[in-house]
């Protein structure tokens, strides 16, 4: 039995081009072109803060579904890929995941010349919702992870902590 990419999808969510993971609680929407490293920096992060012994997985990977909620944005995993990611090479891996998150920001990769100095106030509308955006160099890994990990620790209240186990 074959399984659309909108069953069980609220009925005005839209679908976007996007891998959304969940880091902790904060979920981080990753865009870019296609073959600019989305799924490989979503991964390597998911596999760093889980090497920590924190939680992290994997919402959607290159294609998810959006919606406006009382404010926020929520992203969900569309069934027909849920608890799939794809890697360059090797093509879709199984992988643990949620069915939806909070997205709390966008990390947009793009090529190294756009790439400015992370710029902190930068908005992106998606579905009606201003979310922070922070652009960084595309098929950037390790410089990802950390800044990825910086913008995360921003986003914690003076009294959090970052979260452990998942």
């Amino acid at each position: 039995m074959m399984i659309s990419a909108r069953q069980g999808m609220p009925s005005d969510a839209a679908n976007i081009h996007a891998t959304v993971i969940v880091l902790g609680d904060r979920g981080i929407a990753i865009t870019g072109p296609s073959g600019s490293g989305k799924s490989a920096l979503a991964l390597s992060l998911i596999s760093h803060w889980r090497g920590l012994g924190r939680f992290a997985r994997l919402v959607g990977d290159d294609q998810v579904f959006i919606a406006r909620r009382a404010g926020r944005l929520i992203a969900y995993a569309p069934p027909n890929i849920a608890g799939w990611a794809e890697v360059r090479g090797l093509g879709p891996i199984p992988t643990r995941y949620e069915p939806a998150a909070i997205v709390d920001c966008v990390v947009d990769l793009v090529a190294q010349d756009g790439q400015q100095r992370l710029a902190s106030g930068e908005k992106v509308d998606l579905a009606g919702v201003a979310m922070p955006i922070f652009r960084l160099p595309a098929r950037r890994l390790t410089a990802g992870v950390a800044t990825v990990e910086a913008i995360v620790a921003s986003m914690l209240r003076p009294n959090d902590q970052l979260p452990a186990n998942g």
